[in-house]
């Protein structure tokens, strides 16, 4: 079978398609609640039974199966006795739909006994083929038993489905069926052992949700995403986006600044979302890069524009080369997370801006800023230190691994002429945040802003006399001609007439 993941991905089915005919009433508000309710999952429920045909008492003292019955879907009986024990567990639980989550399908590696077929076994089930096949698609339960019946055929697509707070049905290896529910279900108990079944008591599903970071906070497709995508691709950063709507299913998508609106409103729902700079070159090139051996993704773009994927290793680099033949463009990509690297991931939310999808992408360092920029908020007081201090006046600072910027202005109240007359590379110092940009990913800092504000005291001192040396190169400016002098304040490190002072003072700056 399809190795079931503790996490996955997504694709697409309309919303309106999965609800109950009996909610045609509804207004929108009241079908994105029902698809929060319905949709979430991830809970233990308090019974959970492990329904198999295989007879306990054929099990060894560690519990494994010792007896003659297959491994495989029988494609008769048995198999409908399966299904006919999920309805029986739904009409206990008073569940109607369920939720598909966390769908896949069969990658290049395939480890199942049975070959697959077209479409994955899903793909019929659906009014939009396979796309249908996405995270958050509710299916009537008679729909859900036939995504029952493909994962016990080995067909090559594998998901969980539930209904949050109610029920969950998991598909495991060698026929074993995982079925979680808010009620004890006796008679759907009882109905599986007269269907020739074996229900077991179990505390929990091995196939319940678990995400791969429990600490790591997902980035979603939100306002800021795509701004950042814009002002990417504006400063020819980016120029592909790679949907991944389920596990092994990825598409790819060419960006411009006049396509990016058209690429969005045609992803699949809650995606996984990576961003990449430009991966292509000339194709005899991107062919000597290929690996003597080993598991590569091929992305080639055709003079139309259409952009291609797939994975392959070295026994079948000459069946790929006749399509690469045709292609303007060739890029390979490895296929170990650790070499491949997008500038940017994200996961899309629901229509209502809530990313109810569980699973996670890679963090890219990009993703790391963003979350630490997400803790961060204007007129907070952090401490760093500064890493580098630049030739054009700008002090680098390191606050909790993000590097943030001093313009000179900001280092202090008193004219300074280079950063280094205030700080020094290493030093400690604190700081106050001026703000927090999520599209460009900066933050400028200000040390001045946590000084003493040294205009109060400018104030006080109006229609004072005042002496003091004049600066260097400011003397012809004070003393031009046919101008009234300008008076410099000791301690107020700038030059300013005593009117302008005291507008200000009154304005309070």
């Amino acid at each position: 079978m399809t190795s079931p993941p503790a996490c996955c991905t997504a694709t697409h089915r309309s919303f309106a398609q999965a609800v109950p005919s009996s909610a045609g009433s509804l207004n929108a508000v009241s079908l994105q609640r029902w698809h929060a309710r319905l949709g979430q999952g991830g809970e233990v429920l308090p019974y959970v039974y492990r329904v198999t045909k295989y007879d306990p008492a054929d099990r060894d003292q560690r519990g494994s199966y010792t007896g003659t019955e297959s491994a495989v879907s029988d494609h008769g009986p048995v198999e409908a006795a399966y299904l006919e024990a999920v309805i029986a567990f739904a009409e206990d639980a008073g569940v109607g739909w369920l939720a598909v989550r966390e769908p896949q399908i069969a990658g290049f590696g395939r480890f199942g006994v049975e070959p697959p077929v077209d479409g994955y076994g899903v793909a019929g089930l659906f009014p939009d083929g396979l796309a249908g096949f996405h995270d958050g698609a509710l299916v009537p339960i008679t729909v859900a038993t036939e995504i029952v019946r493909a994962m016990l055929r080995d067909n090559g697509a594998w998901c969980r489905l539930e209904a949050e707070g109610a029920m969950t049905v998991h598909v495991g290896w060698d026929q074993y069926l995982y079925i979680g529910s808010s009620r004890p279900c006796t008679a759907a108990l009882a109905r599986s052992r007269v269907l020739g079944l074996f229900p077991e008591r179990l505390d929990a599903s091995p196939y319940d949700f678990a995400p791969d970071d429990p600490a790591y906070v997902q980035r979603p497709a939100d306002a800021d995403f795509w701004g950042r995508l814009n002002w990417t691709v504006s400063a020819h950063r980016a120029t592909f986006l790679e949907e991944t709507s389920a596990a092994n299913a990825s598409r790819w998508h060419r960006l411009t600044r006049d396509s990016i609106e058209t690429v969005r409103s045609r992803l699949a729902p809650r995606a996984q979302l990576a961003v990449w700079p430009d991966l292509l070159t000339d194709v005899d090139t991107a062919v000597a890069a290929l690996p003597d051996e080993g598991l590569v993704e091929l992305v080639w773009e055709d003079e139309s524009g259409q952009i291609t994927s797939a994975v392959v290793d070295e026994t079948r680099f000459g069946a790929v080369a006749s399509q690469l033949a045709v292609a303007s463009a060739v890029g390979v990509l490895p296929m170990y997370v650790d070499a491949r690297q997008p500038l940017f991931t994200a996961v899309l939310p629901d229509s209502d801006g809530v990313l109810r999808a569980r699973w996670q992408t890679e963090p890219t360092p990009s993703d790391r800023d963003w979350a630490f920029l997400k803790t961060l908020r204007r007129g907070q007081v952090v401490s760093g230190t500064v890493t580098s201090i630049a030739d054009f006046g700008v002090t680098f600072v390191d606050i909790g691994g993000f590097t943030a910027m001093i313009n000179i202005p900001q280092l202090s109240w008193r004219p300074v002429d280079h950063p280094s007359d205030v700080v020094s590379v290493g030093q400690e110092i604190t700081a106050e945040v001026l703000g927090v940009d999520m599209i460009r990913e900066r933050v400028p800092l200000s040390l001045r802003a946590l000084q003493e504000d040294p205009w109060p005291h400018v104030a006080r001192r109006i229609g004072q006399v005042v002496t003091g040396p004049i600066h260097q190169g400011r003397a012809n400016r004070c003393l031009r001609p046919h101008r009234r002098p300008e008076r410099r304040l000791r301690g107020a490190g700038t030059h300013q007439r005593a009117g302008r002072i005291a507008r200000r003072c009154h304005r309070g700056r």
